[in-house]
């Protein structure tokens, strides 16, 4: 019998697209004969579809028209079935999932909103939890992780937009103590968006209104001059790590913009010749680095995994200065573009097996899971009489 298999993309973010293409490739790799896939597709309306046709790249490009024959549809729990269920006057059960692939990326999807839902359900699902997915999308709270176990990030300040308009002088002041150039940031976006690199205090003003544009926390970060940047993936749990092969990426700017990762010449990626996400991104694999520093960021990249109890694959992103090769913990990326199959291809583990990987961690840390002590039978409000009596009940 097939595993039932629900790809849940899209969604209210900046890197909606971005998703698309990620879980289409997904779900063009997932072994047909052990797994039958329903693709579900959150609108940036909120709307849930699903149908056949949403693993096409090329219906994206008039979804007003897609929308006429997928089907609305919503997720819950019945009697320990977890039941997709189409929405208007004639409702069916058009399956009972058995588990959710999350192919999300960005604020609103990504940073614990997904698996929180999933959580509420009761469904398992690939991945990282709530917290762990909260911490990686999160670039100030994971610094300050980062900075209390002693792992190595940049120096940075970070403030809240209403601190910025309220404090602008004092705040520009802690910017400039770190030093041009700078990177300034969204705190909870990816793919580059809202992200300027700053030469002087000219631009730093208007790279912080525009980071504000898309978050209510900004955060402005040094920028590594003579700037290597390498990625690892990161595939297991808390108990296993392992760490694919390096790549090194090369950008055509101070960093790696959206552009380069998404758009390449200004070509849309929603086609079949070019939707390839991550996976397009000019890159060297494996890195052009030392086997001293490759060993050191492979093992950088499974203590952020281990440290963040990430889960399923992750992405870490490393920032090298090449003058004194010192390495440098970027960010994680807890459901990466592509889901960075192309770095386990090049550590000879096809697409098609990562994610059964993948999805096997998943239903085995579910199972763990569901042997720990989550809830009581008993009912202590069944002798309720009062605030003094639960006091006293519970002592």
């Amino acid at each position: 019998m097939k595993i039932k298999i629900g790809v849940i993309f899209g969604g209210v973010t900046v890197e909606h697209e971005v998703s698309i293409i990620s879980a289409v490739q997904a779900m063009n790799h997932l072994n047909k004969e052990k797994y039958e896939i329903y693709p579900i597709y959150i609108a940036k309306d909120r709307t849930w579809y699903t149908g056949k046709m949403l693993a096409d790249i090329d219906m994206y490009r008039d979804f007003d028209t897609l929308k006429r024959y997928a089907k609305k549809v919503i997720l819950y729990n019945r009697n320990g079935a977890f039941r997709l269920q189409s929405l208007g006057l004639f409702r069916t059960v058009i399956a009972d999932l058995d588990i959710i692939l999350p192919v999300v990326h960005g604020n609103n999807m990504e940073d614990g909103t997904i698996q929180g839902y999933l959580e509420m359900v009761g469904i398992p699902y690939v991945g990282s939890g709530v917290l762990g997915s909260s911490l990686g999308q999160d670039k100030v709270v994971m610094k300050q992780i980062f900075e209390s176990v002693g792992l190595p990030i940049v120096p940075y300040v970070w403030f809240f937009d209403n601190e910025y308009y309220q404090e602008r002088e004092e705040i520009i002041k802690k910017c400039k103590k770190l030093g041009f150039p700078l990177i300034v940031k969204p705190a909870s976006l990816g793919s580059s968006v809202g992200i300027t690199y700053v030469k002087n205090i000219e631009g730093l003003e208007s790279a912080i209104e525009e980071a504000i544009n898309y978050d209510i926390k900004i955060i402005v970060e040094k920028a590594i001059e003579n700037l290597i940047e390498v990625n690892c993936s990161v595939l297991g749990n808390y108990q296993n790590q392992q760490a694919s092969t390096l790549e090194e990426v090369m950008s055509t700017a101070e960093f790696l913009t959206y552009q380069d990762k998404y758009l390449g010449g200004g070509k849309s990626k929603l086609s079949t010749k070019s939707s390839k996400g991550m996976a397009s991104t000019n890159r060297v694999i494996p890195a052009r680095l030392d086997e001293k520093t490759t060993s050191k960021v492979k093992e950088l990249a499974k203590e952020v995994f281990r440290v963040l109890n990430l889960s399923g694959v992750c992405r870490i992103d490393f920032l090298i200065d090449g003058k004194n090769n010192k390495v440098y913990i970027n960010e994680p990326n807890t459901i990466p573009g592509s889901l960075s199959f192309y770095l386990w291809e090049a550590t000879d583990k096809p697409y098609e097996q990562l994610l059964d990987d993948m999805i096997t961690l998943a239903i085995k840390q579910y199972k763990q899971k569901h042997q720990k002590t989550y809830s009581f039978d008993t009912n202590i409000l069944s002798n309720f009489s009062g605030s003094k009596g639960v006091k006293g009940k519970l002592k």
